[in-house]
């Protein structure tokens, strides 16, 4: 008589109060709080103490303003970089820090304050720093909502006072080393702000420009030399630019020594000298449809040093030599080119040259402070126009368009920037020049590019780019014209003007910026800053005037070493810096020449590069635009995880896109991770990894064979963690769990899980595999999903020694997997696994064919011979399990009606239902079903497994 039974409580099915839904902008604050209140920062510094240092620098960005998205994606990368380093072992302490000087939170101030010089610059600079701290603490909250981790409540900040006199120190050590000196260069200078500009300080946005062609005519009063087919003729040098504000300041025509120059007449007798290469271009941009009688042809040399031909300016009385220049080109313009020495880099050297003045006879603002009426008083912008006029009057403009083009803007304001020849510092890379002396210590350029050969570039490019930059940068301009920084520290005798060169009276300012920061250089005179008595070793006079100018900010950033790296992680050298493109020629750059400039080491062991953001049609992303997204909002509408698993799925050394549908693809994918880990907690209610834990060697084989899978997982994910390549993480973690666990092993898993007693070998085996797989997984991917990761470690069976945080924890190891199951047995199971592929191949015709609606109604039978027939033989037992079928039969010989395996040759493969009934409790079908009187409607293995609940018994049943 069957006994009366519930068999629904005699299955182990899954049971966890992980929740199926994330719910992360709800829950993720809460486990903010949460790590707040334990400290948790200070508990992973704690459990590294003692374990080799890994220092990663952290690139100040400015507080103003909400973080973008690029600010999300640059400081997610880093907190990977600090917390897989932790993760496999080491001290990895973030500091974060903030650029607080320079130009934005100045622009802001004056903003609020409805102009320039409202209050005092003492008063100036404390409302500076008051606005810097303001969005300090917003970003600082920003940033520890994205879940990134480090010492917020002691970040570094270039207006701090220790900071500050670390900035003034380094200059001191410039200016004694002989690499700072006073000179007149054009440098870019913004109008608007009123300052000179680094080019780390300069962007390029699309600008449209008048595009002009002017006539300069020959000179050919008294001079013989000129070319015997051009005298006496009408003669013009044809030039184009596109900054006819410069033509007033136009000294000279530059020619190349390079190229070969024609005199071609024009239909009215009008003579014009272009390049030869050029000259078909030039006439067709005029619309001239004849060709033209060519007069001469000769080089840019004989025309300059023989020739020694002058042109009179288009409106100025001013007769102006033909010069050589390397820098004139063929792939614009006329091959010559009108050269004004006080508004641009190369003009200027060309007139160094030639003695030319580095005339630019414009004020601060950007107006005419000299010239004739039509432009004086103009600012240069306002001045294209009445100077195009001009040129039209006296007949010298040939031609006229506009063009939309690449130019230099300033990177606050956005508005486009000219060059302009003023008295500026300068930090000199070579060994000196006819006018500036040679520096007391090895050149910078020289020294910086060696290094930049030492360091590793990821991407690779990086190398090449860095390289370039600095062969070809120019002197590093470092003075601005602002309130808002750390000044020269630069004292001038008030009676004969002469600089103070007594560095050791110069470091006496150090200790008041210590105590005060930089604002003691507005607070104290300046005989109170030096020692007492200072003379002028000159005249004598002690009465000592300052210094008005501040030090570029990109000086104040690339000090961060120095400040924050000896000073307080006690290493002169970071393992890595990682930052935008931008920095090639900002803080990548100015750290390096800062470093070697002071001690000689370069501040870096390697630099790695992330890209742009950018919306799904690849364009960068603008509030004013529409597309931009913000990590808050994200946040908000997706959680910080989220947000992060975009970060890890991109490949982030190139350019990366993000869209609402990008989202809507990436919480799927978060979905099936999460929905992984809840698989395995949902099956681990009843395992306590102390107590039910299997041994290696008392595994089933196909529990340890996933094991040697996972590590070889393992392996593969620390060694692209080592190389900071996350998408390849990510990606191999996300198919692993959709793939490996969730398609294949734990569907495979279920019947054992669910229908064998709970304390059976059998079952603690799989519990025992997927508890290490899940705990792997874990520790892997904790990195990322920072908040469901700590959720899942807070579900998750624990032992004794487990930290209190899954971010405590350590990688796991591949060896503690990989030594699961031997080599011989794993390519069994391998081999066994495409037989698995062909199988469920094989069982779809017989779906459609209405034979079985589901796996466990089939019966399989494999035909194979010689190997992999005695493979079959071997493994039969477990082969139901492996295909989720009822039963599996292996037959010798031809099989009737059979398919052919596509990919293994000889394997056979039929499909039919499976014979016997239904079991009631494992929905298998078996011949034995209704032999047991207890139990009628169960098969033979349910039937055992209820006499080993009933029994109590632990014994596991005979290993096949």
């Amino acid at each position: 008589m069957a006994k009366p039974f519930d068999l629904k409580s005699t299955l182990n099915l899954p049971r966890t109060d992980f929740p199926m839904k994330a719910k992360l902008p709800e829950r993720e604050p809460e486990q903010l709080a949460a790590w707040e209140q334990m400290g948790l920062y200070q508990r992973i510094l704690e459990s590294r103490k003692g374990a080799p240092l890994f220092v990663f620098h952290d690139g100040p960005p400015y507080p103003t303003g909400e973080i973008h998205l690029g600010t999300g994606l640059n400081k997610i990368l880093k907190d990977l970089v600090v917390k897989t380093k932790t993760m496999a072992g080491f001290r990895t302490p973030y500091i974060p820090g903030w650029d607080c000087h320079g130009l934005p939170i100045e622009t802001k101030v004056e903003k609020e304050l409805g102009g320039k010089g409202k209050v005092s610059a003492a008063e100036f600079r404390r409302m500076c720093r008051e606005f810097a701290a303001g969005y300090i603490d917003a970003h600082r909250r920003e940033f520890k909502r994205l879940g990134i981790f480090g010492q917020w409540e002691k970040p570094y900040l270039t207006m701090n006072p220790d900071y500050e006199a670390c900035i003034a120190s380094a200059f001191i050590t410039f200016l004694e080393k002989g690499y700072v000196y006073r000179g007149l260069k054009p440098v870019y200078w913004c109008i608007y702000d009123r300052t000179a500009l680094a080019e780390a300080e300069v962007e390029y946005e699309d600008h449209t420009s008048p595009s002009i062609y002017v006539r300069y005519k020959l000179d050919q009063d008294g001079d013989s030399k000129i070319p015997e087919e051009l005298k006496g003729k009408n003669v013009y040098a044809l030039i184009w630019t596109t900054t006819p504000w410069t033509i007033p300041a136009s000294l000279a025509l530059a020619f190349s020594p390079q190229f070969d120059y024609a005199a071609v007449e024009i239909g009215g007798g009008d003579v014009y000298i272009v390049a030869r290469q050029r000259r078909h271009e030039v006439q067709a941009e005029f619309g001239y449809k004849e060709t033209g009688r060519v007069l001469g042809t000769w080089t840019g040399e004989h025309l300059v040093e023989k020739a020694h031909l002058r042109f009179q300016h288009p409106f100025l009385d001013r007769l102006e030599p033909a010069v050589l220049a390397d820098y004139v080109e063929l792939n614009q313009g006329t091959g010559i080119v009108h050269t004004a020495p006080g508004h641009g880099a190369e003009d200027f050297y060309t007139g160094q040259k030639y003695g030319l003045d580095a005339y630019a006879p414009l004020d601060d603002d950007g107006r005419f402070l000299e010239g004739l009426p039509e432009y004086k008083g103009k600012t240069v912008f306002e001045a294209n126009a009445p100077i195009i006029e001009l040129l039209k009057k006296r007949g010298m403009l040939v031609g006229e368009r506009k063009l939309t083009h690449s130019y230099p803007h300033c990177w606050r304001c956005h508005n486009p920037v000219i060059f302009r020849a003023t008295e500026q510092w300068f930090i000199q890379l070579d060994n000196g020049s006819a006018i500036v002396p040679a520096p007391k210590a090895p050149p910078l350029r020289s020294l910086a590019l060696e290094e930049i050969k030492k360091v590793k570039w990821t991407p690779a490019w990086g190398e090449e780019r860095m390289h370039s930059m600095v062969a070809d940068r120019p002197d590093w301009c470092i003075s601005r014209q602002r309130f808002w920084g750390v000044p020269l520290i630069i004292f001038y005798c008030d009676a004969c003007g002469k600089r103070l060169e007594d560095f050791k009276a110069l470091r006496h300012v150090l200790p008041f910026f210590e105590r005060e920061g930089a604002d003691a250089w507005y607070t104290h005179p300046a005989e109170e800053l030096l020692p007492a008595g200072t003379k002028c070793p000159g005249c004598g006079a002690a009465k000592w005037r300052k210094e008005t100018d501040i030090l570029d900010v990109w000086f104040d950033s690339g000090t961060s070493h120095l400040a924050v790296l000896e000073k307080r992680e006690g290493k002169p050298r970071a393992d890595v810096y990682l930052e935008g493109p931008d920095q090639f020629r900002g803080w990548f750059q100015s750290s390096l020449l800062v470093a070697l400039g002071v001690d000689g080491i370069r501040p870096y062991e390697q630099v790695v590069t992330h890209g742009w953001t950018l919306d799904e049609r690849g364009q960068p992303m603008s509030k004013s635009l529409g597309n931009a997204m913000v990590p808050n909002e994200i946040v908000q509408n997706w959680g910080a995880d989220l947000l992060r698993i975009w970060v890890v799925s991109q490949d982030y050394t190139a350019d990366v896109r993000l869209s609402e549908a990008m989202m809507t693809q990436l919480a799927e994918a978060y979905r099936k991770i999460r929905n992984t880990f809840r698989f395995a907690l949902s099956n681990l209610f009843d395992f306590d990894p102390a107590r039910d834990s299997i041994a290696d060697a008392d595994l089933w084989e196909m529990d340890a064979w996933m094991l040697r899978r996972t590590g070889v997982l393992v392996r593969d994910c620390r060694k692209w963690y080592d190389n900071f390549e996350y998408h390849r993480v990510y990606h191999a973690l996300h198919d692993f769990c959709s793939v490996e666990l969730s398609s294949f092993y734990f569907d495979v898993l279920k019947d054992r899980l669910y229908t064998f007693a709970p304390r059976n070998r059998g079952r603690r085996s799989a519990q025992t595999a997927v508890y290490r797989i899940a705990s792997a997984l874990l520790r892997l991917i904790a990195p990322f999903i920072v908040f469901t990761a700590e959720e899942v470690w807070k579900h998750s069976p624990r032992r004794a020694a487990d930290p209190a945080s899954i971010h405590m924890a350590t990688f796991p190891a591949a060896v503690e997997f990989e030594s699961a199951l031997d080599d011989a047995r794993t390519k069994n199971w391998e081999q066994l696994l495409a037989v698995r592929e062909e199988v469920l191949k094989a069982m779809e015709p017989a779906r459609a064919s209405k034979i079985i609606s589901s796996g466990l109604e089939a019966r399989v039978t494999l035909s194979a011979s010689g190997d992999l027939a005695d493979l079959l033989r071997k493994y039969s037992a477990s082969l139901p399990a492996l295909f989720i079928v009822s039963q599996v039969e292996i037959a010798t010989g031809p099989l009737e009606g059979a398919a052919p395996a596509a990919t293994i040759e000889g394997l056979q493969i039929l499909v039919e239902r499976a014979k016997g009934a239904k079991c009631e409790r494992c929905w298998n079908y078996s011949t034995h079903v209704g032999e047991s009187a207890d139990h009628p409607t169960l098969c033979e293995r349910c039937v055992a497994a209820l006499s080993e609940i009933e029994g109590g018994s632990a014994a596991g049943r005979a290993i096949s």
